[in-house]
């Protein structure tokens, strides 16, 4: 079956997991996207740069309506962090803005000051990133010679450890942390703190939450149409099969009519609280609405769930 037969109004529906070459934007790779599944409708969940590697998030079809659900996972990266030269955009790409002799960073201190990342802090995001600021992208205003205001954000950092024996003035690191987490702005952060200064020279993209890079297909790959969605493997995960961050309800015949008409159902949820988002499925275990907890009865488990987003056919 062709990705166009698949669905007929208008391309396919699910998650696909993209492996993302060096030397494209994440903007490229839905592009190729778009042309390889015939399907306008495909958004990202979280970016990489330009020279960054690995998994890439596609959310195709009306699964682009779980977008907000998906990028706020959790990420993994494996990286490469150089010591001693400092530059403005916190990575290799940018312009030296200072440089500090190296000689052996002694391994038990740099595994404390990495160690001191973790839970909690506050993280400014570099002048050549895409965060707004007053609705312009601030590299926008980097490029455009403007004064770059400070964007900061609570970050919180799950792991950040050394992958292999540093090296004179280079290291190679594992991260886990939240959504939103600049791995330039760690490698500028740490340098500063070893007082020696230090960019990210190499990025790769590990996890998505529960998703991997492992079962991902070469972004390349997408310069070619995809004629068969079974080609594909376990990088393409259909709609009714995505994973989503919190608890699911099962509907009978009666409840998924009154789910797909806007109307609230009851439901046994123990592990939800008020204002908690649900996953709704019918009883064919087909996906058909995210929706939230509203009210609670008593101590049995019981809720009243109410739709915000239905999928229709």
């Amino acid at each position: 079956m062709s990705a166009k037969k698949h669905n007929p109004q208008g391309g396919p529906d699910g998650v696909l997991l993209i492996d993302k070459p060096a030397g494209c934007t994440s903007h490229d790779v839905v592009k190729w996207a778009r042309r390889a599944l015939r399907q306008k409708k495909i958004g990202h969940c979280g970016t990489l740069d330009p020279e960054a590697t690995g998994l890439l998030l596609l959310t195709v079809g009306k699964a682009t309506r779980l977008t907000r659900f998906l990028i706020k996972a959790p990420k993994s990266y494996e990286g490469t962090i150089k010591l001693g030269i400092t530059t403005d955009s916190y990575d290799a790409s940018g312009e030296v803005v200072s440089t500090t002799p190296v000689d052996d960073v002694d391994e038990t201190t740099l595994k404390e000051i990495m160690a001191g990342f973790l839970g909690t802090y506050e993280q400014i995001a570099p002048a050549y990133s895409a965060k707004k600021v007053k609705g312009k992208k601030l590299y926008e205003l980097a490029r455009g010679g403007e004064e770059v205001p400070e964007h900061r954000s609570q970050v919180e950092i799950f792991d950040f450890s050394l992958l292999t024996q540093p090296t004179t003035d280079t290291l190679s690191f594992h991260l886990s942390c939240s959504s939103g987490t600049y791995a330039r702005s760690l490698a500028h952060d740490l340098g500063n703190r070893l007082e020696l200064g230090g960019h990210l020279c190499a990025l790769r993209r590990t996890l998505i939450g529960p998703f991997s890079v492992e079962t991902a297909i070469p972004g390349l790959e997408l310069r070619q149409p995809i004629e068969e969605l079974d080609s594909l493997g376990m990088s393409w995960i259909p709609f009714d099969d995505i994973t989503l961050p919190f608890p699911s309800v099962q509907a009978d015949a009666q409840q998924e009519r009154r789910i797909l008409n806007g109307q609230t159902i009851v439901a046994q949820l123990a592990d939800a609280e008020e204002g908690d988002w649900i996953r709704i499925d019918n009883s064919r275990r087909q996906f058909i609405a995210v929706g939230t907890l509203v009210e609670r009865f008593g101590e049995q488990g019981a809720g009243a769930v109410a739709p915000k987003i239905v999928f229709r056919g």
